[in-house]
């Protein structure tokens, strides 16, 4: 029975017990984050869908200060440290914005709910992007294609028991105490990191010392590193390509969403009930693909099909919402992005980064998923308004998506065999550290 679970799932010895704290880990993370992400959203809307892009610009300048700061910690500190030194202060942050809450409420007003959206935005991408960094750097290339979709298991779990927390805790605590318990799940998560870097992993003794290795040495480097390396690597730049097409449309989806509902005159209730209904499908969906399918999948047929599914799916639902241009189809193609990009493309697209040399992982890694991520959400806010303007609407955003489909699928084929001739690669003699692969 247990060799039938861990074929089930792509388990080998001595691996479940560092899947199982990495999935705690991200729980935690995810937990904190949707607890707090419809406060954001409230904010953001108050003065209009026009606000919200400008906010989005907000964020990419915020994103891109904020990179070179990181980057001075991975440098000047220890593994652990830094990360540690990542989520403390974001913690502390939360409790900063609690006390302005309960100590000066007078003073929240518009202006400091879109600094708290801009916060949050930053924080979003930073709290995921250093878990997913350290994994990079904990678990090889063979068991991120194996391991990283059953430990996104824990982040879908953590997204549902966030928003649900919530809901139970509001009303008898108020809503400023929310942000003091998302405090509470990021300092839980400095622990699972430690505990997940001190595991030990079943393998060869060379494994055993490269680990102790890793944390014993400090990665150094330039502030800056992580920036160059981007534009210096052919690699990292596809990588920074998909990413800024895959939130180009992901963004189209989402302020097409919010017109959509805005000008729902009718009905409002039913469309709620049913976005409901599909949200949690989605989840369903989400754990289906995450706990049985996805490291078979990215296993079997590769990295190359599980980066081009998505952008092929999206280019045939924006054909099908610019023929039939109804909410259900909208809610459709919305489930089936979060569906395919939670439970597949974003395991695999993580896996990308297991090949690079151990300051990448960090610092290049920070800047393609935080300031090109942010500029990915402003481009598309940007075009789709600049097309509704114009009155072209869905038609519109049909003639954008369907080419950009066709060169983010490219990227995806491309980026797989990369990936794939980087993991031979290994087996040779290591590069240099801080080698991002092709130049």
């Amino acid at each position: 029975m247990s060799t039938k679970i861990a074929d089930l799932f792509n388990l080998r010895r001595g691996e479940g017990a560092p899947v199982l704290v990495a999935g705690l880990f991200f729980f935690c993370i995810l937990s904190a984050l949707m607890m707090l992400r419809p406060a954001r959203d409230a904010l953001g809307m108050e003065r209009g869908l026009d606000s919200v892009r400008w906010l989005f610009i907000g964020t990419a300048v915020v994103t891109l200060l904020v990179n070179p700061v990181f980057g001075w910690l991975v440098a000047r500190l220890r593994r652990l440290h830094f990360i540690s030194a990542t989520y403390a202060f974001f913690a502390l942050s939360l409790v900063g914005f609690w006390a302005l809450l309960v100590f000066a409420p007078g003073a929240v007003g518009a202006r400091s709910g879109q600094v708290f959206y801009v916060w949050f935005s930053v924080f979003n991408l930073f709290v995921t992007m250093v878990f997913w960094a350290l994994l990079a750097d904990r678990f090889s290339s063979d068991q991120g294609k194996r391991l990283f979709a059953l430990i996104a298991v824990g982040g879908t779990l953590g997204a549902i028991f966030g928003p649900w927390l919530a809901a139970r805790l509001a009303e008898p605590l108020g809503t400023p105490a929310l942000l003091l318990v998302a405090a509470a799940f990021l300092g839980m998560s400095i622990g699972l990191a430690w505990w997940l870097v001190r595991l030990r992993t079943d393998g060869p003794p060379d494994v055993q010392v490269q680990m102790q290795d890793h944390e014993a040495v400090r990665i150094g480097g330039s502030a800056l590193a992580g920036i160059r390396a981007v534009f210096a690597s052919r690699y990292l730049m596809g990588i920074a390509g998909y990413v800024v097409i895959m939130t180009i449309v992901a963004t189209f989806i989402y302020f097409t969403r919010l017109q959509m509902v805005a000008a729902a005159e009718t009905d409002l209730d039913a469309r709620t009930g049913l976005l409901g209904n599909i949200d949690m499908w989605t989840q369903v969906a989400v754990l289906v693909l995450q706990v049985t399918l996805t490291g078979h999948i990215i296993r079997r047929l590769g990295l190359a099909f599980a980066l081009a599914l998505l952008p092929i799916a999206m280019a045939v639902g924006f054909i099908g919402l610019a023929i039939y241009g109804s909410f259900l189809v909208l809610i459709l193609l919305e489930a089936t992005n979060r569906a395919i990009q939670r439970g597949l493309t974003r395991p695999a697209r993580e896996t990308l980064f297991t090949v690079i040399g151990r300051e990448d992982k960090y610092k290049a890694k920070a800047f393609i998923d935080t300031f090109v991520y942010r500029v990915g959400d402003v481009v598309g806010a940007q075009t789709e308004g600049v097309l509704g303007r114009l009155g072209l609407a869905l038609g519109g955003l049909v003639s954008v998506v369907v080419p950009l489909a066709l060169v983010w699928a490219a990227l995806g084929i491309w980026l797989g065999r990369a990936q794939q001739r980087q993991a031979d690669a290994s087996a040779s003699p290591p590069a240099a550290e801080g080698s991002a692969g092709p130049r």
